[in-house]
């Protein structure tokens, strides 16, 4: 398999976030696609450095005011007195602040939602570069398709991961959404309709927000339920699009716990709304976190169970753009990499 891939993610080395209260380290942290890189690398996949595309292909799905927030708020930060080392909101715009932010404090709490996503000097050249390796692969993917591959597929190693930000805000380790910018490119580049399958144990708010209203990208999500999980105010089973999109966001919000076998029949059903959509290309959103092993866990997925969820979706026969999202250092972490990689390719083979 062909495995797209950057070093320019390591300067974006977040220290720490907080979570119930509590200040701990980072989980997103350079290592984790150390890890995956390894992973594939051992496996004999092909290697292949993304290509440079700036800020072009990430306008084409970011609010502009958003990203001048992330690419100047470092340098902003800094000239703050007794500043930390890290930007992370202390305050937030609520349901009752109506006042457009100005002051670099007030902007970091309206556009990162939460703490999970602090800035430090390398946030905004460490994003940009992950989002420069999926739209790397998405091109590479249409030159397959106009070359008659139309069981084309790659790996988009992207870190830090993107299903959670929102056109116009970061959250959950998430700045760019690299999953919604490689189906904006795929649409751009003469793609008609583009399925994103999102299989991260957290559901892709960011991703749904982003085309709910838009019937030519369809988002199907297989995650953790928030009645009792981040992200806790999106995700659930009633919310299908609105506008040109109704109809076109499918939820699947599964028990804490889940094994192999649940996932899998869930994950068949996900399969036929994917297929109901008709897409010309799908692009999976690979969140590792739904394993037993994961220190998020919230499911309990076997390093076989990522094998079969590889074959299972490779199977669907689409065109396929496979993009990093979540999943944690554990010991599983690069065996699960690979066995998903192991199952998908197989099934193209």
């Amino acid at each position: 398999m062909r495995v797209v891939y950057t070093d320019g993610h390591a300067v974006h080395a977040p220290k720490r976030f907080i979570t119930r209260g509590a200040i701990v380290q980072s989980p997103e942290r350079p290592e984790r696609a150390e890890i995956l890189f390894k992973a594939a690398t051992d496996a004999g996949h092909d290697l292949i450095p993304s290509r440079t595309h700036g800020a072009g292909p990430v306008a084409r799905i970011h609010d502009a005011g958003y990203l001048d927030f992330l690419e100047n708020a470092w340098e902003r930060w800094c000239a703050l007195p007794d500043h930390a080392d890290e930007i992370i909101p202390n305050v937030h715009s609520g349901r009752n602040m109506a006042q457009p932010p100005q002051h670099i404090v007030a902007q970091s709490g309206h556009y990162q939602a939460d703490t999970a996503c602090p800035i430090g000097e390398g946030t905004w050249k460490g994003a940009l570069a992950s989002s420069d390796v999926a739209v790397t692969a998405a091109d590479m993917l249409v030159q397959d398709i106009e070359g008659g591959n139309r069981g084309a597929y790659l790996y988009a190693l992207c870190r830090p991961p993107g299903h959670h930000a929102y056109a116009d805000q970061a959250g959950g380790f998430c700045f760019l959404n690299n999953s919604a910018i490689a189906a904006q490119r795929l649409r751009d580049k003469g793609t008609a309709k583009v399925a994103i399958l999102d299989v991260d144990v957290h559901h892709g708010n960011g991703t749904q927000g982003i085309f709910f209203e838009r019937g030519d990208v369809q988002t199907v999500s297989l995650h953790g339920d928030p009645a009792t999980y981040y992200p806790f105010f999106t995700g659930f089973g009633h919310e299908t699009g609105e506008g040109e999109g109704a109809g076109c966001n499918v939820n699947y919000p599964l028990p804490q716990g889940t094994g192999d076998d649940a996932y899998m029949e869930i994950l068949a059903d996900a399969l036929e709304s994917v297929a109901a959509f008709k897409p010309d290309v799908l692009v999976v959103a690979l969140g590792l976190d739904a394993s037993e092993a994961d220190p998020l866990a919230f499911c309990k997925i076997t390093t076989e169970g990522f094998r079969r969820m590889g074959e299972v979706i490779s199977k669907a026969g689409y065109p396929s753009l496979l993009v990093q999202e979540g999943g944690y250092i554990s010991d599983q972490l690069g065996d699960n990499l690979a066995a998903f990689l192991g199952g998908f390719e197989g099934m193209r083979d």
